[in-house]
């Protein structure tokens, strides 16, 4: 059981800056900071202006929630020769509850499979208003990765070998997404993914976004090497020197374009399906990236597609909720040695209920 370090972070940001802005209301007067937090909130009153007849607001102060994670990942990795190797590691579920105040959340999370010895690292942070959102990410795998199957080519292939121990494999990822919605008066992100309103008729909505991502992927080729031995000998012997690499970091720029449709397909109930294709331009560490290297580096070569998926089926009175929604990320990079595929994930599902009504919403159901 453990707490949550990236909502503390949060926490301890925001809660300075909320407690000097009350710090002259006894006299009536602001002060400069106090002015400042009012412009902020301002601001995000504006991103969450909506149209009420198709989007209902929040109407209470608090939120609790008790939700279950799955987190799932995969990689895929293909030389020039056409070998490829498939890695996962063992799925991992968390459960926790978590109570909230505005955009601040804090809880509990206990991981019904922990491995002390496995050093996987996860940071999932999201800000969804219905005008614009943002994902902010960051994994660290551990060292419990499986090789899930293999292809060397002249029929030594397996699709489904049980999974092989494999401990050689790091890759840490590190990024952020930010996105428009343009029909944001109708259309409400926040229904879908984070129930602070409720979607009460059928609308979508296009969304143009950007992103930067810093991959860094190692691998241990002699570890590979042993585990392919005993596996096979001849399977071993097979092994493209092309994957004899030791560490390799790239960045990721990319923009985005997509569409979301929230479904009202009966009273309180909602189905949400996002899908955003990005366009990325890599670049490997050791190629220059200031403002006069760009154009002697650019190369097509260098763009690959990756995209983002969310899904989500919700139940949502305004004062309890429940349901369950999944979020993927996919990402590709290709060089003349080798290539590398690698998509990352969450289901949640939870149940909840929304407590403390505010006074301007008095009006009950």
């Amino acid at each position: 059981m453990r707490l949550k370090r990236d909502t503390i972070v949060i926490m301890l940001l925001l809660l300075p800056l909320a407690i000097l802005a009350q710090g002259d209301s006894l006299t009536h007067k602001k002060s400069f900071v106090g002015k400042a937090f009012d412009g902020v909130v301002g601001i995000v009153k504006e991103f969450n202006n909506v149209d009420t007849s198709y989007i209902e607001p929040q109407h209470y102060k608090f939120t609790t929630t008790l939700m279950m994670t799955y987190n799932f990942e995969s990689y895929r990795l293909r030389s020039k020769t056409g070998q490829s190797f498939s890695f996962s590691p063992e799925a991992k579920v968390k459960v926790g509850p978590y109570i909230g105040w505005s955009l601040l959340f804090w809880g509990y999370t206990i991981d019904l499979a922990y491995m002390s010895a496995n050093k996987k690292r996860e940071l999932d942070l999201s800000v969804y208003t219905s005008m614009v959102g943002l994902d902010i990410f960051r994994r660290s795998s551990g060292h419990d990765y499986r090789i899930r199957a293999w292809d060397l080519g002249d029929g030594l292939a397996s699709d489904s070998i049980g999974g092989i121990p494999f401990d050689g494999l790091n890759v840490t990822i590190t990024g952020l997404n930010a996105y428009y919605i343009t029909n944001h008066r109708r259309y409400s992100y926040p229904a879908a993914f984070s129930q602070s309103t409720c979607q009460r008729r059928s609308s979508g909505s296009f969304m143009f976004g950007g992103g930067y991502t810093r991959h860094s992927l190692s691998l241990n080729y002699n570890k590979l090497h042993e585990a392919m031995k005993r596996v096979s000998p001849e399977a071993e012997e097979k092994l493209d020197s092309g994957l004899m690499f030791n560490k390799i970091k790239y960045t990721d720029v990319s923009v985005s374009a997509g569409y979301g449709y929230n479904w009202v397909f009966s009273r309180n109930w909602l189905l949400a399906v996002s899908l955003a294709a990005s366009l990325g331009y890599k670049h490997s560490t050791g190629e220059r990236i200031t403002d006069f290297s760009i154009l002697r580096d650019f190369s097509f070569s260098n763009f690959n597609l990756d995209g983002v998926g969310r899904l989500g089926l919700i139940w949502n009175n305004s004062k309890w909720y429940f349901g369950a929604y999944g979020v993927i990320h996919s990402y590709n990079y290709k060089k003349s040695l080798f290539e590398t595929n690698n998509y990352f994930g969450n289901v949640n599902v939870y149940i909840g209920f929304n407590f403390g009504r505010k006074k301007s919403h008095q009006i009950e159901k």
